[in-house]
């Protein structure tokens, strides 16, 4: 970290590219060419993206119990891995069974990569004083949305959607080499020592539970959007142009949010920023149903990219901070309430969107819940006052 801190930096960066870009996001850009072509229903659509989910909660909870803090390294590398092996074979497969299987072990390595990355790169950073760049960091969800997503056009038109994956797959596999060799973990005892100093005064670790419910609707509301978008956008007559513009947007929403949130937390207070960006991201979901036009459809997006990786830096970071000897065990369980809202959220809009044939309902239903999740944490802006927190993202 001492010599080459930028390409640190921009190993952690790729490591979440392919796990949470490609690996988890790319499903939803490429759903509709796979509904077209192979006939899913919206229902067959929510389960298989709820697989994923489901391999993604088993990941966190293993990542939270497991003991892994003398392997990290290894445990990131064969997950990257596994991710790119999994990614390549859905473009082999026309089996849906098999593909809920690999959907499945792909959302387990997902999480063990991005807990495993987080823990990493937010310790190194903490011990050598450069907290300023974790925000550069988690924007690696959305640079990994963006650059995935524009591909699927071209690869779309040369090869279907079994292309897109494959050639997903190859562009992981040029991101994993450099996330193998630049990504490195810290084993200097003084660094971790020094790393007491740099740590700063949080809520108690008893609040944790309200962060952790608060989180875990979340996760079940915004994987609403963050699964359907792209098919509503395929399927309302209103929107003219490329569907594939909808989930470009959230990528270019995303990457400067993580900056931007946590720029706001060292002002405003760390969970007062959290109940404003879960607030601007129920009213995103809406949206679309408030005001049916092409221009919705975009703002939508773009205010959810712009606060879904937001919310979960300021949420991840605060529960570092509230546990900064276990980081990756406090990390791991934030990540399994999570996951599981997102489980459930699939199945229950795909079942809503089939019964209703309209999206209206899972998105109000979606809006409505994480609204409930940011109520959970009105109770913790005293702490903001109490204890003025700065997110560990600021120096």
């Amino acid at each position: 970290m001492n010599k080459h801190p930028i390409l640190f930096l921009i190993g952690g960066i790729f490591a979440l590219m392919v796990a949470m870009g490609v690996g988890r996001f790319a499903y939803t850009p490429i759903l509709p060419l796979m509904q077209n072509d192979l006939s899913f229903t919206d229902t067959l659509a929510g389960y298989l993206a709820s697989s994923n989910y489901a391999g993604y909660l088993a990941g966190a909870i293993l990542a939270g119990v497991l003991p892994l803090k003398k392997h990290k390294m290894h445990y990131l590398r064969v997950s990257l891995i596994v991710s790119i092996i999994t990614t390549l074979s859905m473009g082999l497969t026309h089996s849906y069974i098999l593909m809920l299987a690999l959907r499945f072990i792909s959302g387990v390595v997902s999480a063990f990569i991005f807990v495993l990355s987080s823990s990493i790169v937010l310790d190194k950073l903490s011990t050598t004083g450069k907290t300023n760049l974790s925000g550069f960091f988690y924007s690696g969800v959305g640079f990994g949305i963006f650059f995935s997503t524009l591909f699927i056009p071209s690869l779309n038109k040369l090869f279907g959607w079994e292309g897109v994956w494959v050639g997903l797959a190859l562009v992981s596999i040029v991101l994993t080499i450099f996330a193998w060799f630049w990504l490195k973990e810290s084993t200097d005892p003084v660094m971790d020592k020094n790393r007491k100093v740099v740590d700063l005064q949080v809520p108690p670790l008893k609040w944790l539970p309200w962060l952790m419910i608060a989180y875990g609707l979340e996760g079940l509301g915004y994987i609403v959007t963050g699964t359907f978008i792209v098919a509503i956008a395929e399927n309302t007559s209103f929107f003219r142009i490329d569907s594939s513009i909808v989930w470009i947007t959230v990528g270019l929403g995303a990457i400067p949010s993580c900056i931007i949130w946590s720029s706001l937390a060292k002002r405003q207070g760390f969970v007062k920023t959290l109940v404003f960006s879960m607030t601007l991201q129920a009213i995103g979901i809406a949206l679309p149903v408030i005001w049916s036009s092409q221009t919705s459809l975009i703002l939508s997006a773009l205010l959810f990219g712009a606060t879904f990786m937001g919310i979960t830096t300021l949420a991840t970071t605060l529960a570092r901070q509230m546990s900064p000897t276990d980081s990756s065990r406090v990390i791991g369980y934030l990540t399994a309430i999570y996951a599981t809202g997102q489980m459930i959220g699939p199945t229950i809009a795909g079942v809503l969107i089939s019964f209703t044939q309209s999206y209206n309902a899972a998105l109000i239903g979606a809006a409505s819940v994480v609204l409930i999740g940011a109520m959970f944490l009105i109770g913790g802006i005293r702490f903001d006052r109490k204890s003025n927190i700065e997110t560990s993202l600021i120096k």
